[in-house]
């Protein structure tokens, strides 16, 4: 994922009011849903001024983006140990650990939700958190075939969709919770079918 981009026309930011303000941007999206978030409130929730917000982001929708985004740092680098089973699996772990904690988890579908009816919200979504991630995760998969770990004709990123997919189909349906349990059987079972010889 990348790293938050000052968006709005104001780019000198106060660390304090920048964090309290991203913080309030999660807590309230779990709580109330996307939909009934204003940045008037955000704003009072964080203690700032909506002029605040205003001049370092254009939307609500940027607000939360960045939060979200901001959220995923901690998970998003691949560790590279020289074994693709061991490096999914921590990556992945570690953001359904980040997605099953409650504020978090609910905030970004709630992210999500929007962004089906928000063109532009969709946009940045894919290009701010989505494509980054993905494109992470190719270079390692890539590294590994490179190495024969996974079979030469394997898809890069239709193994990054069976594997992702399951965690994103559990946030977004509810079907069973996120558990870290479920990324090793998601691996397993997909390189069940991609397992080099190397």
């Amino acid at each position: 994922m990348m790293a938050p981009s000052d968006s709005g026309p104001g780019r000198r930011r106060n660390e304090h009011s920048h964090r309290a303000i991203l913080g309030a941007a999660i807590t309230l999206v779990a709580d109330r849903g996307f939909e009934n978030v204003t940045v008037e409130s955000i704003a009072s929730h964080a203690g700032v001024g909506k002029q605040t917000i205003y001049r370092w982001w254009r939307s609500k929708g940027e607000v939360v983006l960045e939060a979200i985004n901001d959220g995923f740092a901690d998970v998003a680098a691949f560790p590279n140990t020289g074994d693709i089973i061991a490096d999914l699996r921590t990556q992945m772990e570690n953001v359904t650990v980040k997605l099953a904690t409650s504020d978090f988890g609910s905030a970004y579908r709630g992210l999500i939700a929007a962004a089906q009816s928000d063109p532009e919200l969709a946009r940045k979504h894919i290009e701010q958190i989505i494509e980054p991630a993905s494109v992470a995760c190719r270079k390692r998969l890539i590294q590994a075939r490179d190495m024969g770990q996974i079979r030469s004709d394997a898809d890069v990123q239709s193994i990054i969709d069976l594997l992702y997919g399951a965690i994103y189909y559990r946030l977004l349906l509810s079907t069973r919770p996120l558990a870290t349990e479920q990324v090793a059987q998601a691996i397993d079972l997909v390189f069940d079918g991609i397992r080099g010889t190397g």
